[in-house]
């Protein structure tokens, strides 16, 4: 690993895949990886509904692929990963960002690690004695927790944004092994979020061969994301082998002290990685990495769920209300989210907070990104924002009742009284 290295550019259409090649290198990922065994592109999807700096872009995917094509891996050994979440829909997320028109021109596979088939090992048969290391997860879990068995052994390239989050001030890398490695009970770790961001990257370095991360910071939110956001354009991506070094740097970007946000203080003292910005070398563009973007925070204007969140994991309703997310009674949780982020937040919010977003390059990029055609440097032509683009609306609130009745199917603690139903007695 690189350690304390950060390579960061400034880009634009007409040059980001170029430009992300380029990143790649500089960031040492012929080191980082090994390409002789399996890389899983981790992409996040913090929304199923596009929302500019919430998810993976698709240029961001094309050109990590592209430059580990460049770097001399094999396509048949490149495979992109996705999680679930009770709350997140990645099969509509990886449409709706417009993911997999990406992975299907490449012919790459397409792994949902919930898929029936995918296997799930115990912790312990993991990593063995690392688990007495753990913060936090051993008191969260009492009985161990299962990771996806086909992760074990592979590279993993971490495609996180630049953005704020309602829980962990910031989140980036880091955080996006949080849905890989554990299961539907993850929401269970809130309380020490912080803490749980350090064991699963110790899980990391332990059970993958080599760890990347490209960030794109082309668009980036700020505020109580990370979904609700404010969005803005700023033109950038950063890469990093140094998971938390990357976080680090974004952070400095968004205008806070990564040394202030404990996963990264935590994961720095524990020599994880580089946190402290006087420690970390940065390639590239070094005067963008000077920048200061000034963002607010997510705590200062949070969203009646960010609130309520609060108040139940660290607050006044914790008492009364944080044991129900851990028996049958947690899916009140669920359907109150998706009511009040894709009923009613999206529908009514979403097309106003994102349309500046959408008139810039990138957002006329990204409504064309079908039919948009790529050069070996980039998209010469975004072209114009077409007709009648918006989201949100009718439609958003219409999938937003199909979203709740998946959420509620396929909550675990459904699941597992159905399941219960089936068995023989005795």
């Amino acid at each position: 690993m690189t350690r304390g290295r950060v390579a960061l550019l400034r880009t634009r259409p007409r040059t980001v895949l170029a430009d992300t090649a380029r990143l790649m290198e500089l960031a040492g990922v012929r080191e980082a990886l090994d390409p002789s065994v399996e890389t899983a592109l981790k992409i996040n999807i913090s929304w199923h509904f596009f929302y500019p700096g919430s998810s993976t872009t698709p240029w961001q995917l094309e050109g990590v692929i592209r430059g580990l094509l460049g770097a001399g891996f094999s396509r048949e050994r490149i495979h992109a990963c996705h999680n679930r979440t009770v709350v997140i829909d990645a099969r509509l997320g990886e449409r709706e960002n417009k993911h997999l028109p990406v992975v299907e021109a490449h012919g790459l596979r397409n792994v949902h690690l919930y898929d029936e088939g995918e296997q799930w090992v115990h912790i312990r048969d993991a990593v063995g004695e690392l688990c007495d290391e753990f913060l936090v997860l051993n008191e969260v879990y009492p009985r161990g927790f299962h990771i996806p068995r086909r992760l074990l052994g592979e590279n993993i390239v971490h495609l996180p944004t630049v953005k704020t989050h309602v829980f962990t001030t910031t989140t980036g890398a880091m955080k996006n092994a949080f849905g890989g490695l554990l299961n539907e009970q993850r929401h269970w770790t809130h309380p020490v979020i912080h803490e749980t961001l350090v064991d699963l990257l110790r899980i990391q370095q332990r059970i993958h061969r080599g760890i990347f991360a490209v960030m794109d910071g082309t668009f980036a939110g700020d505020g109580p994301g990370p979904r609700c956001m404010i969005p803005s354009v700023r033109n950038v991506m950063l890469a990093s082998a140094d998971q938390v070094a990357i976080d680090a740097v974004a952070a400095k970007l968004m205008g806070f002290d990564p040394m202030q946000i404990r996963y990264i203080r935590l994961a720095h003292e524990l020599g994880l990685g580089v946190g402290d910005p006087s420690e970390i070398e940065i390639v590239g563009d070094e005067d963008a990495a000077r920048e200061n973007w000034h963002f607010q925070g997510p705590f200062r204007k949070m969203t009646f769920a960010s609130r309520m969140q609060h108040r139940i994991y660290w607050g006044p309703l914790k008492r009364p209300l944080e044991w129900s997310l851990k028996t049958w009674l947690a899916p009140w949780a669920y359907v109150a989210s998706v009511l009040y982020h894709d009923s009613f937040w999206y529908p009514l919010y979403a097309d106003r907070r994102m349309r500046e977003c959408l008139a810039s390059e990138w957002g006329r990029l990204f409504e064309g990104f079908e039919t948009a055609r790529a050069d070996e440097f980039g998209y010469p032509e975004p072209g114009p924002l077409p007709a009648g683009a918006r989201h949100g609306g009718v439609r958003t609130f219409l999938q937003s009742l199909r979203l709740l009745g998946t959420c509620l199917r396929e909550a675990p603690e459904i699941a597992a009284r159905r399941r219960a139903r089936r068995l023989p007695a005795g």
